[in-house]
């Protein structure tokens, strides 16, 4: 007689079945990006591939439009006439020089006007008024304060810069949870501890965020500065390239510009990956 039969003889039931259990998908990371890092370089090669073809068959005006093996061709020009490092290498010391300097006054100033109501009322309507008025239009005067060396380029860049680091970081304190600096008031935190632990944390994604902004509109200004008294760099390569009516170097240095970009938002990238690892 089997197990059962007795269980059932002695007026046992038999245990039930417990059904199998299905493991739940996380649900925690609602709206979450995905990487899809090779739908991007399909599209990028699809637009090349379009582009070439359609200068090759003559849909695309090649006078007006270069195709890019034209422009790759410029490009290795410059390479092997040792130009290339030249102009990449000055633009990118007045971009890194303009926008260091900018942003890290920008977040110092933004940091004061966003926890201090005195450093609030005295310096943001200033920053408002100034932050409209086009940079480019100022670049005489920097030429007149600074010179028409690097200076006036560098200055442009960090005026440029600062503004938007300046909104972009009082902003991120005021959006910061006020629920979390009651909370670390409430456990007794000093307020520097305050500050160092919840408020700059917090306001770290709106900080970032305006790194790129600022980023974009310093490859702006440093073409702009470039095109005044620059014998060397990309923005000078172009206006050379403009006059000349090539418009194969034209493309050339804007791809330039956009390699430049892309190396910029890839780091700011890895930088909110790290920094801001704590909201995933």
């Amino acid at each position: 007689m089997s197990n059962e039969a007795l269980a059932k003889d002695a007026g046992l039931a038999a245990p039930e079945q417990k059904p199998a259990l299905r493991p739940v998908p996380f649900r925690g990371g609602g709206f979450r990006h995905r990487p899809h890092g090779a739908i991007s370089l399909l599209v990028f090669v699809g637009v090349l591939l379009f582009w070439e073809l359609g200068c090759r068959f003559g849909i695309i005006n090649s006078i007006a439009l270069a195709p890019p093996s034209e422009a790759f061709g410029a490009i290795m020009d410059l390479v092997h006439t040792g130009l290339l490092w030249k102009h990449v290498g000055l633009s990118l010391y007045r971009l890194i020089a303009g926008w260091t300097l900018g942003t890290m006054l920008g977040i110092g100033v933004g940091i004061v006007i966003g926890l201090f109501s005195l450093v609030r009322a005295g310096l943001l309507p200033l920053v408002s008024a100034l932050f409209p008025v086009p940079k480019i239009a100022l670049l005489p005067l920097f030429v007149v304060w600074f010179g028409i060396c690097e200076g006036s380029k560098v200055a442009t860049i960090l005026f440029g810069t600062f503004f938007p680091t300046v909104i972009a970081t009082y902003s991120g304190i005021d959006n910061v949870d006020r629920n979390l600096i009651r909370m670390g008031q409430s456990f007794g935190l000093t307020w520097l501890s305050i500050v160092r632990k919840i408020i700059v944390p917090g306001a770290l994604p709106a900080i970032l965020s305006g790194f790129r902004i600022s980023a974009a509109i310093a490859i702006v200004l440093l073409v702009a500065a470039e095109m005044i008294g620059a014998q060397y760099g990309i923005g000078a390569y172009i206006l050379t390239a403009g006059a000349e009516f090539a418009v194969d170097k034209l493309i050339a240095g804007v791809a330039l510009l956009s390699l430049i970009g892309l190396a910029i938002a890839w780091l700011i990238g890895r930088a909110e990956r790290h920094f801001l690892d704590w909201r995933t």
